[in-house]
């Protein structure tokens, strides 16, 4: 378990995902105040987010909050997905698809049910990393640090080991509180260095251990 580590985000990292405004198009479309959709929708957001429903629940509760026909249903999580999955951010994935064989490779993700499915058709973060680990799959989102927790698990490796990569600061706060080295994610260029920099230092001395190798006495 000494072997160097890279972990990165997908929203804001590897996909580029920005505000589309869907949610508002439909406030406006259905005559409903400002806020109204994230507001009679907040506990099933949440609760899709750590795998306490389904996609299935999800559907029937945006039918019956909002009032929404099949067909408005269809067209209302359509939207959700679009602005969920992005689109592919191709620099930073060709230079991760790069680094395998080079280190160990993971996805920590804050997700949604039914991400999986989707992003594997779309972007094949799966044969881009060899273990991808989502919220809605554990239970837990990041900040809490059980979701570092398992991510170390699933790849076998320390988190000492790892760089966290992440866009949103309080996830890079948390990753580096549970041992981790962590990078915010603020463009391309600059999260290439920083990964070359933590490949380069390689994998860390394990505590108890002399440099060359000896157990220290």
């Amino acid at each position: 378990m000494t072997e160097t580590c890279v972990l990165l985000d997908i929203g804001g990292v590897l996909e580029f995902t920005p505000d589309t405004g869907w949610v508002q198009r439909w406030e406006e479309r259905l005559r409903l105040a400002p806020g109204t959709v994230h507001a009679r929708m907040h506990d099933i957001w949440r609760a899709g987010s750590v795998g306490s429903v389904g996609e299935r629940d999800v559907r029937e509760q945006v039918a019956s909050r909002l009032a929404l026909d099949a067909l408005q249903v269809e067209a209302f999580m359509a939207d959700l997905w679009a602005e969920y999955l992005g689109t592919p951010n191709e620099e930073l994935i060709d230079h991760v698809r790069g680094l395998r064989g080079r280190c160990r490779l993971g996805i920590l993700s804050n997700s949604f049910v039914g991400a999986r499915e989707r992003e594997t058709t779309l972007y094949h973060f799966d044969e881009l990393v060899e273990q991808i680990v989502y919220s809605h799959e554990i239970g837990v989102e990041k900040p809490d640090p059980r979701a570092f927790g398992a991510a170390c698990a699933a790849l076998d490796v320390r988190p000492e080991a790892c760089l966290f990569i992440d866009d949103a600061a309080p996830n890079v706060e948390a990753a580096r509180a549970f041992g981790m080295q962590a990078h915010l994610f603020e463009d391309n260029a600059r999260t290439v260095a920083r990964i070359a920099a933590h490949l380069d230092a390689g994998p860390p001395t394990p505590a108890g251990t002399h440099p060359s190798g000896r157990t220290r006495s």
